[in-house]
């Protein structure tokens, strides 16, 4: 998960009964597995004394920053979109090498034609 951001900002109030998402989310963060996917991410653990809401802010290796509210987001669902958005990069990474242009547009003519489906193989040989 780790590998697709370059810091992680955690901030909770620890008397706050809201903070479980936070934790879960650190306690991944700490892993030893996603620590060594990405060695330079930053994990910042910001301790609040007011009744500010938990939230985490991560901010991905393109430099996009996307803030969660910790009360209401758990964090596995956290994590997935982490490794969904993660995906999405490695992609258009592959195309930037390869040299072709991102996003990739798909011509209308080719979106409107009609798909002829593919036939198993098993029943071809029943019909027989």
């Amino acid at each position: 998960m780790l590998k697709f951001l370059s810091k992680v900002r955690i901030e909770f109030n620890a008397l706050d009964p809201r903070i479980a998402s936070c934790m879960e989310f650190l306690a991944q963060c700490n892993a030893r597995k996603a620590k060594e996917s990405n060695p330079s991410c930053q994990v910042q653990v910001k301790r609040r004394t007011d009744n500010y809401p938990p939230k985490i802010t991560v901010t991905f290796v393109n430099g996009v920053e996307e803030t969660f509210d910790a009360t209401s987001t758990p964090a596995q669902a956290i994590r997935n979109l982490i490794l969904e958005k993660g995906s999405l990069l490695e992609t258009e990474q592959m195309f930037r090498e390869a040299g072709e242009q991102w996003p990739v547009i798909v011509p209308d003519e080719e979106l409107r034609q009609p798909f002829t489906g593919i036939k198993p193989r098993k029943a071809e040989e029943k019909k027989q």
